[in-house]
């Protein structure tokens, strides 16, 4: 079914290039997608244009993460912090990450740090509720069962109780943080950045829509890959799980 689904879907896709059904030119022919890709390979654009994303969307993506789940936990285990900071993130949360693209631009110019500045936003807010949300959702009786335990100092019943209890929540905000930067970075890379954003950019302004339709699919193998790769990371710490 998935691959009739994907014929079915590609005969579609021909049917509106074919027929001009969208503005003439702006579709691109799906068979004349493997020439456009063996193209971008032979004059040396895709992998130098994956390499430069990955860059930012690494560097971007660790921050955001660490940063998110850090703050998510302290927010989820002291009232104090919770008071301290929840004014600040009301007012700065539905603020879009690539309104900071500005000021990202004015502090680290057109740079990877730039961009891995505005991916870090997008994947901070992510793992930022899902850890407190996942912490705040534990059993309070297993913290009362840690402290007659002797697991009574803070760092020691959180470390030993509260973060293997609140991992499978943490890890699903994670896993969301993986997508989400790349969605923030391709937004990222269009206003100048060098990666596949930029060469999608190039591409589409002279109207070689066959190849931004190689760089789409470039990124979504990137991110199946990144993806899979979590999934066995996650499945290995996480395997005392019920399946």
């Amino acid at each position: 079914m998935g691959l009739a689904g994907l014929v079915l879907f590609i005969g579609l896709w021909k049917s509106a290039q074919a027929f001009g059904w969208m503005r003439p030119g702006t579709v691109p022919d799906p068979f004349r997608l493997p020439a456009a890709f063996l193209d971008e390979w032979r004059t040396d654009r895709l992998l130098p244009a994956i390499g430069s994303s990955m860059i930012h969307y690494v560097w971007g993506l660790g921050l955001g993460s660490l940063a998110g789940v850090l703050v998510g936990f302290l927010s989820a285990t002291s009232r104090t912090f919770d008071d301290l900071h929840g004014w600040v993130a009301r007012i700065l949360r539905p603020i879009p990450p690539l309104a900071w693209v500005i000021f990202a631009i004015a502090w680290f110019k057109v740079s990877h740090a730039g961009a891995a500045f505005v991916i870090s936003i997008g994947v901070f807010w992510v793992n930022y509720f899902a850890t407190a949300s996942a912490v705040r959702n534990l059993d309070p009786r297993l913290g009362e069962l840690a402290r007659a335990f002797g697991h009574g100092s803070f760092l020691r019943r959180h470390w030993t109780v509260t973060l293997p209890g609140a991992a499978p929540g943490i890890f699903s905000g994670l896993r969301t943080g993986v997508g989400q930067a790349w969605m923030t970075l391709i937004a990222a890379e269009l206003l100048g950045v060098p990666g596949m954003g930029q060469e999608m950019n190039a591409a589409a302004g002279v109207g070689a829509y066959d190849a931004v339709v190689v760089y789409m699919l470039a990124i979504s193998l990137v991110y199946s890959l990144s993806d899979w790769v979590f999934g066995l990371v996650e499945g290995r710490i996480l395997k005392w799980r019920p399946s």
